[in-house]
């Protein structure tokens, strides 16, 4: 199972390279078009854009490992470890709850955008916001098991950096 999950966290990050590439792409044929042939191009714009947003959730939900979060952890670092642990399942907790509560808006968000697509490519926006819900998921799963990693002792900064986490 580590192997598999291994596997599929570097294919992640071969598709969030990918989407960096068609991004740097997009944006070197958008300077070409604009300022060289002097024939500005629409579609490398949403290329762009959509390539930004979809790396940055894609990348949250499926590459960035917990221990890699951005945390403030001023007093965090001062406190005991009981009351580190008590932090974390109520941060967490509440992470995993606001995800649940917000989830169901979000899905139907996304199923009414079928209607409107972009104005270059005609992509529909339901498929563009899809990847919103994955990250959703992701963050619900990745933070359920930091509460239940908390609560059995087990810290996110327990896990030695070299070390590749199983955490989702």
């Amino acid at each position: 199972m580590i192997g598999l999950l291994s596997w599929l966290r570097r294919r992640a990050e071969n598709v969030l390279v990918l989407m960096m590439a068609v991004m740097f792409l997009a944006f070197i044929l958008q300077v070409i078009f604009r300022y060289f042939l002097n024939l500005p191009v629409a579609w490398t714009d949403e290329v762009c854009v959509i390539a930004w947003v979809w790396g940055i959730l894609w990348g949250a939900a499926f590459v960035t490992r917990n221990s890699e979060e951005i945390r403030f952890d001023i007093v965090y670092g001062m406190v005991p470890r009981r009351a580190k642990r008590v932090f974390t399942v109520t941060a967490s907790t509440a992470i995993v709850v606001i995800m649940l509560i917000s989830l169901p808006a979000a899905l139907s968000y996304v199923r009414f955008m079928k209607v409107e697509s972009t104005g270059s490519l005609r992509i529909r926006f339901d498929l563009l916001f899809s990847i919103y819900i994955a990250f959703v998921l992701s963050v619900i799963v990745r933070h359920g098991t930091v509460v239940y990693d908390a609560i059995r002792d087990r810290l996110v900064e327990d896990k030695p950096a070299d070390r590749p986490a199983m955490d989702l």
